[in-house]
C-alpha cells in the first residue's frame, strides 16, 4: 500500500469516528485498521475533545518508554476492553488539532512500520518516533579518542547483557552518571577500558566507583583496545552499535542513553571509520582484599572522610589479584538479568 493510500485510509477512520455522537468523558471512539500484527491489529481512534490517536497493540505486560508528552504529542499505555475483549495498546495522541495534518503523516509511517514488524509493532512505532525526533536534532561535539573507547567497551558489555535480556539495557546506568556503570541494584559492574599498549592501569573516579552494593556483588570489566586500521580487523564502532540497538527492545530509550554518554545518532557519519580490536579483556570480582579507596575502607581505619572529587589510579599488571574465570562471570551476569526483571 502507498503512503498515500495509507494517508486516506487514515483520515477516512479519524472523519468516520469524528461524526459518531461523542463519547463519554474517559472513553474512545475506536476503529480497527487492516494493519495486523501478532498482537492483533492497529485502530485509530478519537477521544472525548475531538483528538487523534493511533493504537498500538502490545502485550499485557509490556512497558511503554515515558514520553513524548508534550502539549502537541503524547504517549502512554492504555486498557480498552468491551464485553468480550481486553486489549492493552501504546496510545499515540495529537492534542492540537492544528497539527492533524502532520500527525496524519507521522500516522502513515507507524502503520507501514508496524506492517513490517508484526511481532513487535511497539517497537516500529518507537523507530517512527524517533526518526521524526532526529529531524530537530543538530550536531553535537564528537566524542575525543578516549571516550569513544570507553563507550565502545561499556556496549561490549552491554550487548553482551542483551542477549540475555532485551530489556537490559535499562540497567545501564553510567550515562546517568551513576556510580557503577551498570547497576541492578545488589549487582553491578563497572567498565574500564584503555587504550594503552602496555601496562594495566586504570583510573577510578571517587570513593565509591569500586564500592561493591550492600549485601551484593561488583564486577569489573577490564578491557585493552586498539585502533584497527583496515576493515578485515576489529570491530566497526557504529556496527556495535547497531547490534545494541537490534537486541534491545526499546531503540528510543538506548539511544537516549548514548546521548548522555555524549553520542548522537545524527553525528554517526562521524564515527564511521572507527574499528577497534579487542586486544586483552578481563573481569575481576571486587572483594575485599581489592587494591581500592572507598569511602568505607577509610572510614573503618579511622580516616575522617573529608576528601572530595578524590581520582586515582590502579596498577593490575601483576598477577594479584587474579582475574574471574568466565563462568563466574557468566553467573553473576545471569543474576543481574534475573534480578532486573
Amino acid at each position: 500500500m502507498s503512503n498515500d493510500s495509507y494517508r486516506k485510509l487514515a483520515e477516512e477512520h479519524w472523519t468516520a469516528l469524528e461524526a459518531e455522537q461523542t463519547s463519554s468523558e474517559h472513553r474512545l471512539r475506536v476503529s480497527q485498521l487492516p494493519v495486523m500484527t501478532e498482537q492483533g491489529p492497529l485502530a485509530a481512534a478519537v477521544d472525548h475533545d475531538g483528538y487523534r490517536h493511533v493504537l498500538v497493540p502490545v502485550p499485557t505486560h509490556q512497558k511503554i518508554r515515558s514520553g513524548p508528552d508534550g502539549p502537541a504529542l503524547r504517549l502512554r499505555k492504555r486498557a480498552l476492553e468491551d464485553e468480550e475483549t481486553y486489549q492493552t495498546y501504546a496510545d499515540l495522541a495529537c492534542l492540537r488539532a492544528d497539527l492533524n495534518d502532520l500527525f496524519t503523516g507521522l500516522c502513515v509511517d507507524v502503520l507501514r512500520a508496524a506492517e513490517k514488524l508484526p511481532e513487535n509493532p511497539v517497537k516500529a512505532l518507537y523507530r517512527v518516533l524517533d526518526r521524526w525526533r532526529a529531524l530537530f536534532q543538530t550536531q553535537g561535539t564528537p566524542l575525543g579518542s578516549e571516550r569513544i573507547a570507553g563507550l565502545f567497551g561499556e556496549l561490549l558489555v552491554l550487548s553482551r547483557l542483551l542477549e540475555k535480556d532485551s530489556s537490559a539495557h535499562r540497567i545501564w546506568r553510567g550515562p546517568e552518571g551513576y556510580r557503577h556503570d551498570f547497576s541492578t541494584g545488589r549487582f553491578a559492574i563497572e567498565v574500564k577500558t584503555t587504550t594503552a599498549t602496555e601496562g594495566r592501569r586504570l583510573r577510578v573516579h571517587g570513593l565509591d566507583q569500586l564500592d561493591a552494593p550492600e549485601g551484593g556483588a561488583l564486577l569489573l570489566a577490564w578491557f585493552r583496545v586498539e585502533r584497527a586500521a583496515t576493515s578485515s580487523s576489529g570491530v566497526r564502532f557504529l556496527d556495535l552499535l547497531e547490534q545494541t540497538l537490534r537486541s534491545c527492545d526499546d531503540e528510543g530509550s538506548l539511544l537516549e542513553l548514548l546521548a548522555e554518554a555524549g553520542y548522537l545518532a545524527v553525528d554517526a557519519e562521524r564515527y564511521r571509520d572507527i574499528r577497534f580490536a579487542v586486544s586483552e579483556e578481563r573481569w575481576y570480582t571486587v572483594t575485599s582484599d581489592f587494591p581500592r579507596l572507598t569511602g568505607r575502607t577509610l572510614a573503618s581505619a579511622g580516616v575522617p572522610v573529608t576528601v572530595l572529587d578524590v581520582e586515582y589510579t590502579i596498577d593490575l599488571s601483576g598477577d594479584t589479584p587474579s582475574h574471574t574465570v568466565p563462568d563466574e562471570v557468566s553467573r553473576m551476569i545471569d543474576r543481574m538479568v534475573q534480578e532486573s526483571a
